[in-house]
């Protein structure tokens, strides 16, 4: 028998580390990356631990990123595959979202010294 989830996940945003990290009964079950360059959060990095996968979780840690996001007055460049995945099916978030460009893709290389 699959052990099951006796609470909601919950979303946290940790702005010291970069990152959503969503929880499953108080453990950290995935995150999704990002940096900040002016008004825009460039999200990198999106991963939920395989003890966890298949439950939907990316698209709820996603979906509370972004709306914490525009509720931050910022605006989304989804260079995380996943985000820009889920981007193409939640219109909802397309005025706040920016292309990515290899003009971001330099600066985030540089910013996270690759």
């Amino acid at each position: 028998m699959s052990e099951q989830t006796t609470t909601a996940p919950v979303v946290r945003h940790v702005d010291a580390r970069h990152r959503y990290e969503i929880l499953v009964d108080g453990d950290r079950a995935g995150l999704t990356a990002y940096r900040d360059r002016d008004d825009r959060r460039v999200f990198f990095h999106t991963e939920i631990d395989d003890a966890h996968a298949g439950r939907g979780l990316a698209a709820v840690l996603v979906q509370q990123a972004l709306d914490d996001v525009r509720a931050s007055g910022l605006r989304i460049v989804p260079v995380c595959p996943y985000v820009a995945k889920f981007l193409t099916q939640h219109q909802e978030f397309a005025d706040i979202t920016d292309p990515v460009t290899p003009e971001v893709l330099t600066w985030l290389d540089a910013r996270l010294g690759r």
